[in-house]
């Protein structure tokens, strides 16, 4: 799935979170954050929701196009490990 926006924050995240768990149960787990240019925490909160449906349904999440700016509060919050596509390799762990 395509994000067709260029800022996620609390202002759209539940929409969208909406929107992404329909798409997971739907047998869509992946996103391309590619036109994302602006987020806030409410973004980092996103991804993990994602990630635990798409966890609960047996699949896993795939992101592209991801932002820095959504990697470094990622990173800054300590859960960059676990959001796929912030690390280097998923099959050998988190990237260090």
């Amino acid at each position: 799935m395509k994000l067709d926006v260029q800022s996620i924050g609390n202002g759209n995240a539940v929409a969208l979170l909406g929107q992404g768990i329909e798409a997971i149960r739907a047998g869509d787990a992946s996103f391309d954050l590619s036109a994302v240019r602006q987020v806030d925490s409410s973004a980092v909160a996103l991804l993990l929701a994602w990630q635990r449906e798409a966890q609960a349904r047996g699949t896993r999440l795939a992101l592209s196009g991801l932002p820095p700016a959504l990697k470094s509060l990622a990173k800054l919050y300590g859960v960059d490990e676990l959001i796929p596509g912030l690390r280097e390799d998923p099959d050998k762990g988190p990237a260090r």
